[in-house]
């Protein structure tokens, strides 16, 4: 099972990354808090993996944080969340803000993240609050906005938005939550720009 790469980075998409390890490409999936940890095509990534194997395929999923690939294998856990729901969870929503959400019984907050109804939420908080009650949670430093703004405009550019597109895009989002954190500020950019 593989548990580690590192490699050079070949290609990045908000699920998806192209991971260059010693000639071997590797395809590996990524939530959208792990897209905005890593540099630009070229640069040397690393990620801690979960290899999922079923009987058709073999799928790897990477995480910037050892948080993270905790709780997508505890995810994974609960009855009727499969990687892909898991994924979408961990893209949706910040792994720290999801055990706060799991701990406080909070479903109006896990059921706005995209793909998971009332009775999912309602599986997630069952199944993992006791198995939470441990697990660290660290409330990360505040970015200056300055330092945000510039990361989320790179980050479009990246995703292939013109510069007219995320400059518009960024003021909005960041007039409208100065505090969130990019990976939340990414997504409500992306969707931003659907509307238009």
């Amino acid at each position: 099972m593989i548990g580690f790469l590192r490699g050079v980075l070949m290609r990045k998409s908000p699920q998806e990354i192209l991971l260059d390890v010693s000639g071997v490409g590797y395809r590996v999936l990524v939530p959208v808090s792990t897209f905005c940890r890593l540099g630009e095509g070229g640069a040397e990534a690393q990620l801690l993996i979960h290899t999922h194997v079923r009987e058709d395929q073999l799928v790897l999923y990477g995480f910037a944080s050892s948080a993270e690939l905790e709780l997508f294998e505890k995810l994974i856990g609960v009855s009727g969340v499969g990687p892909k729901v898991a994924l979408g969870v961990l893209s949706g929503i910040e792994a720290e803000e999801l055990v706060h959400a799991i701990r406080a019984n909070d479903l109006v907050r896990l059921t706005r993240v995209p793909g998971v109804g009332k009775k999912t939420a309602e599986r997630v908080i069952l199944e993992l609050k006791d198995r939470l009650a441990s697990f660290k949670t660290t409330t990360p430093a505040h970015q200056p906005q300055a330092t945000q703004r510039a990361d989320l405009l790179s980050a479009l550019a990246n995703l292939g938005y013109s510069s007219a597109e995320a400059d518009r895009a960024a003021e909005q989002v960041l007039r409208a939550q100065p505090e969130a954190s990019l990976g939340e500020l990414l997504r409500e950019a992306l969707r931003v720009i659907s509307r238009r």
